[in-house]
């Protein structure tokens, strides 16, 4: 008796990747001992800020893929999940910084690393499991990390897709995204065609 058909049943899927900024950077620019204690605690940081219930799928060297399946959360949590990873991470890179200041590599934490996160929603990903993970297949799926190759001038900030931001209405956008303006973006890809997104400066959070 097999499983399969289970396993490729297409779902509307929510992907979240929050993507660390200023990466390869400071991979280059700071010493091995300190960016190998410094990127796991991030990431781990990262997957405890999970208030939506979200899933990992996998943990790339900057970056956590998680998705939650079914209907999307209303858009006051997913930007309050946005925050809270995004000071949670604050909060982290200022105690890693406080922690490490006696190596002059320190002043790199700060400086260098950001948080990035970008927000999709499509209709048909596939769950596929390989080992003891999720793979995540279909278009969407593509589509979710060629947005994090995007040309936003800023290093901090949501990105969100048409085809999530198609789910709700701008004055709710107008309400919940209230600290910064949301910028509208579109980028072309190759066999992807054009895509539309949104974007909203996420640095100004660290202000207040």
């Amino acid at each position: 008796m097999t499983h399969s058909h289970h396993i490729m049943k297409a779902t509307p899927t929510l992907i979240c990747i929050p993507d660390i900024s200023g990466f390869t950077q400071f991979m280059r620019e700071a010493n091995f001992e300190l960016t190998s204690q410094v990127i796991p605690a991030l990431l781990n940081e990262i997957i405890y800020a999970n208030t939506l219930d979200l899933k990992v799928s996998e943990i790339e060297g900057d970056a956590v893929l998680f998705f939650r399946k079914g209907e999307l959360p209303d858009l006051a949590s997913l930007i309050k999940q946005c925050k809270t990873f995004y000071t949670d991470f604050y909060k982290r890179i200022l105690k890693l910084h406080k922690k490490h200041k006696s190596e002059e590599d320190a002043i790199a934490i700060p400086e260098i690393l950001g948080l990035k996160i970008i927000l999709h929603y499509g209709e048909e990903i596939a769950m596929v499991p390989i080992g003891n993970r999720i793979k995540l297949m279909g278009e969407d799926v593509i589509t979710a990390h060629r947005l994090l190759k995007n040309n936003i001038e800023i290093d901090e900030y949501i990105l969100i897709s048409e085809q999530l931001y198609k789910h709700f209405s701008p004055e709710e956008f107008k309400k919940y995204c209230d600290w910064a303006p949301l910028e509208k973006q579109a980028i072309d890809f190759e066999h992807l065609g054009t895509i539309n997104y949104h974007y909203i400066n996420l640095e100004p959070l660290r202000q207040s």
